[in-house]
């Protein structure tokens, strides 16, 4: 009796655990998107402030979002993927392998106001690249490249060895097998750690307040990334906590809410796709 009502009492648990985690992410996302959607009109996201009419605009923010992102992938991409191919595929010496590993999983906990610091320091003040988009994508680079590495290595590590016995078996070389034979059967890992690294680029804001500043000017890509510039994150926090102007904070809120809603969408349907297509 008493271990049937243990049972019962867990299970009660649980799934109120589940109920109340589902009610507080259904509460915010209809909280903000209510709240979003009043005040997003295409003169908001077409134009650029403009301090002497008064009118608020955040197009010079959305494309220095695109900038970011864009100048992160370039660089973050192959650095995080070569990385993962050579502690899955050429490393001897496992136990630095498991170093490399822990140091990897340490850096994607460190909190980002610290990278932000540290991007400051270095890229800022160090390296003189001034506060600019380019100092807060190389910022962003190294915070999210455990991302990249670490999901790109355990796809590697998924494909089958005999993909590979059979391809050196055909007289291919060790760069051969790698580039025509695992990689093309690891992509979705590699579409992955790209598309969750976007999401994260998009709502990282402590780190590029430091690096990346917060002016709303308009440029093209590389006046863009040589200036600084805020983000659609950053812009939140400074229409929100410096100017008060709450109705543009919960419209940009609302926007990066869909873009991470997209994004998410997007990684479990890319990965489903390859997995799908590599069973068959």
């Amino acid at each position: 009796m008493n271990r049937v009502l243990y049972t019962r009492t867990m299970k009660t648990l649980m799934v109120a655990s589940v109920g109340l985690t589902c009610a507080l992410l259904i509460f915010m996302i209809v909280y903000v998107m209510f709240k979003g959607a009043q005040n997003i009109s295409w003169q908001l996201i077409s134009t650029k402030p403009s301090y002497l009419s008064g009118t608020i605009g955040i197009l010079p923010d959305i494309l220095n979002t695109i900038y970011i992102i864009l100048a992160t992938l370039i660089v973050e991409l192959p650095l995080g993927v070569g990385a993962a191919v050579y502690l899955t595929e050429y490393a001897q010496n496992k136990k630095m392998v498991k170093v490399i590993e822990y140091a990897a999983e340490t850096l994607s906990g460190i909190p980002s106001i610290i990278y932000g610091l540290v991007g400051m320091l270095f890229f800022v003040q160090f390296l003189n690249f001034q506060t600019s988009l380019f100092a807060g994508a190389m910022t962003l680079v190294i915070m999210n490249l455990p991302t990249v590495m670490r999901t790109t290595e355990e796809s590697l590590k998924t494909v089958p060895q005999s993909y590979r016995e059979g391809a050196f078996g055909l007289g291919a070389g060790k760069w051969r097998v790698i580039r025509t034979v695992v990689l093309p059967s690891c992509i979705d890992g590699v579409i992955t750690g790209c598309i969750l690294s976007v999401g994260r680029i998009i709502g990282e804001s402590a780190a590029l307040l430091f690096t990346a500043g917060f002016a709303h000017a308009l440029h093209g890509v590389f006046d863009g990334l040589a200036s600084s510039g805020a983000t659609l994150s950053v812009a939140l926090y400074v229409y929100a906590k410096e100017q008060g102007e709450f109705g543009v904070a919960f419209a940009i809120a609302a926007i990066l809410m869909l873009l991470a809603l997209i994004i998410n969408l997007s990684a479990g349907l890319v990965s489903g796709y390859y997995k799908k297509k590599r069973s068959l």
